[in-house]
């Protein structure tokens, strides 16, 4: 269990490295957008080399099912975390923060699962959950370091997320212990629908805004290197 909870925690620890980031020189808005553009192709890769083949061991409703639902539950979250802290200034800071966790969890989950399972994890969905998280981060980041928090604060706010990450993770190996025939299909689907609608929703758009029509060549390069490391 100690290996899921360490994986768990690394896959999140881009959130930690931007929180510090901010602090020590400033990142250039199309450099931002690039890596964003670039999560976003390794995310696509990972959807298409991960994901679906380890959910499409359910059956074709089962699997539409359980993505609508991840789809659901992000938009629903992220509508209700608009609501209560707004979409602009500081406050919307603390949004993007429980959109990090609401991200997390499922991947973290299946992290768990495949170590309980003896599955070999995908070096390219852990890429693609690392790196796309850092576009993720450095805004609000930057934002409540403005805002007058101070380093240590910023930093362990995104420890607290990577830390209920790495617990999401240890869940879901215990659940396949514990729970005959969990093998991850149902998250692998859950997981799909819910980086789907925040790829549509957040990721993209906020590559194309911030690094401009070159982000949809980065969103290629990061396909490409998913492909390659898959």
């Amino acid at each position: 269990m100690l290996n899921a909870i360490g994986l768990g925690v690394i896959a999140q620890a881009s959130l930690v490295l931007c929180g510090l980031l901010v602090f020590w020189f400033t990142v250039p808005s199309r450099a931002v957008g690039a890596l964003a553009g670039l999560g976003a192709g390794l995310l696509v890769g990972a959807i298409a080399f991960d994901l679906v083949p380890e959910a499409t061991q359910l059956d074709s409703v089962a699997l539409a099912l359980w993505m609508l639902l991840g789809a659901a539950v992000f938009v629903v979250s992220d509508r209700l975390v608009a609501a209560r802290f707004g979409e602009d200034g500081p406050t919307a800071a603390y949004g993007i923060v429980i959109g990090s966790i609401v991200d997390g969890v499922p991947e973290s989950l299946i992290f768990g699962i495949q170590i309980a399972a003896g599955i070999p994890v995908s070096v390219a969905f852990l890429a693609a959950v690392f790196v796309s998280n850092i576009p993720q981060a450095l805004a609000p980041s930057a934002e409540l370091a403005s805002a007058g928090w101070s380093r240590s604060r910023v930093v362990g706010l995104w420890a607290a997320v990577a830390g209920a990450c790495g617990i999401a993770s240890a869940l879901g190996y215990a659940a396949a212990g514990l729970v005959p025939g969990v093998e991850g299909d149902a998250a692998a689907a859950f997981a799909i629908g819910g980086v789907l609608a925040m790829l549509t929703d957040s990721l993209m758009p906020f590559s194309f805004e911030r690094g401009g029509d070159v982000a949809g060549v980065w969103t290629v390069v990061g396909f490409c290197a998913a492909l390659m490391m898959g």
